[in-house]
């Protein structure tokens, strides 16, 4: 995989640069709330612009249907990128229409200009090779040369990521190489005692993930809405907590391999319980009880881990040599239900070892939370992407870049 740092000892005045970012920032309206990956972008851009390139920054956000729509478009992204740059950023009001071509005809030297979202067209995600192929055609003629740094996207065969590598020179950028080199030590120079804390909505999002580790952590700590499906395959009554029934069956196979290959399974011993939801908009309190993870009433909902979990995970934390942590502890949006997440990232700040946030909410909450992103060893701009890495797929984005 050859880096952008060739590229620049290469040359690039003059060239135009097509940079595949992750600007799939959340918005509240207009507003961005967590602009983290559009300042990891930044170092790759600035380099461009620095060294003469003509950058045109493409990027998806949120999932519109193939089509324009306004709540999805990259406006205010391209606005905050020209703000951490301290420079003038254009943006193209389409893809690769009239607006993108007058955007990147205006480019001089040193210029930078932001594309509108990606997805807006439909080749950009379909199925078909053919469609987007043709997508790909068109991206490909506003631009020189490749430079991928969307790490966030790069388990997604999509045109922007997999197919435009291949017809234009391509390079990884700054974001992709880093966050390549701290997965390769999360599987190829692990450090022990390697302890993963997963929490997260759906045990099915994390069971292939699981599958992998259960041969190389020595810790897997378990936590939030995914934790229910755990206690239930323990025998526990979970109440109304978020369960996934049919996956029963395959978290009790891993319970009984955890314990056979000597990984040590840690599961909540107390949670925070509320007999319904919290509002997130208002944030009105919610006033939790604390039970026993084994005693969770049939009419309660499971909504943190408690005080006692806190402190043994933290207890579990303290002495490891690596941790990986993909997933909140528990509705960490509404503060009577964030002390688990926020006891999981102080533990993880604590801890002597190399620590990996993996991306997606928990490197929102570690923000969110007001936690110093230095104190971290990494904070991953993607968390689809870490965990399918982590699971031993191939990443067709990773893979076009390695062509």
């Amino acid at each position: 995989m050859k880096t952008i740092d060739e590229l620049l000892s290469e040359g690039v005045a003059g060239k135009r640069v097509f940079v595949r970012a992750d600007l799939n920032v959340p918005l509240d309206g207009t507003t961005i709330t967590d602009d983290g990956r559009i300042r990891a972008v930044v170092p790759t851009v600035k380099a461009l612009a620095d060294a003469g390139a003509r950058v045109i920054v493409a990027s998806h956000l949120g999932r519109p249907k193939g089509a324009p729509d306004p709540a999805f478009s990259l406006a205010p992204a391209a606005a905050r990128l020209g703000e951490l740059l301290g420079a003038d950023v254009a943006f193209a009001e389409d893809t690769v229409g009239t607006s993108a071509e007058a955007a990147v005809a205006g480019l001089d030297d040193g210029g930078v200009a932001v594309i509108e979202n990606l997805r807006f067209n439909a080749g950009e995600t379909s199925k078909d090779d053919a469609e987007r192929a043709a997508f790909a055609d068109k991206l490909a003629g506003l631009a020189d040369v490749y430079v991928g740094d969307g790490f966030g996207a790069v388990h997604r065969k999509h045109a922007s990521v997999f197919d435009l590598p291949k017809r234009l020179p391509h390079y990884a950028g700054y974001l992709i190489a880093t966050e390549v080199g701290v997965l390769r030590k999360l599987t190829d120079d692990v450090k022990r005692p390697y302890v993963v804390a997963l929490g997260g909505a759906k045990v099915s999002d994390k069971l292939a993930v699981i599958d992998q580790l259960l041969g190389k952590a020595d810790r897997l700590l378990i936590g939030g809405g995914m934790a229910y499906t755990f206690l239930k395959a323990k025998g526990h009554e979970v109440g109304i907590s978020l369960l996934q029934e049919d996956q029963i069956p395959a978290v009790k196979e891993y319970i009984e391999r955890a314990e056979k290959n000597g990984v040590e399974l840690v599961l909540p011993v107390d949670v925070l319980v509320a007999p319904e939801f919290p509002d997130l908009k208002t944030k009105a309190p919610a006033n939790p009880t604390t039970v026993a993870a084994d005693a969770i009433p049939a009419d309660q909902e499971g909504l943190d881990i408690g005080p006692e979990t806190r402190k043994l995970y933290a207890s579990k934390l303290a002495d490891a040599g690596t941790v990986f942590w993909n997933g909140p502890m528990g509705v960490f949006e509404h503060p009577d239900y964030a002390e688990g997440t926020k006891a999981v990232a102080q533990a993880l700040v604590d801890a002597p070892g190399f620590t990996v946030v993996g991306g997606g909410d928990s490197a929102a909450a570690v923000r969110t939370l007001g936690f110093d992103e230095n104190a971290f060893g990494h904070i991953s701009t993607g968390g689809g992407a870490s965990l399918e890495y982590l699971e031993g797929k191939t990443l067709p984005g990773l893979a076009a870049l390695e062509d």
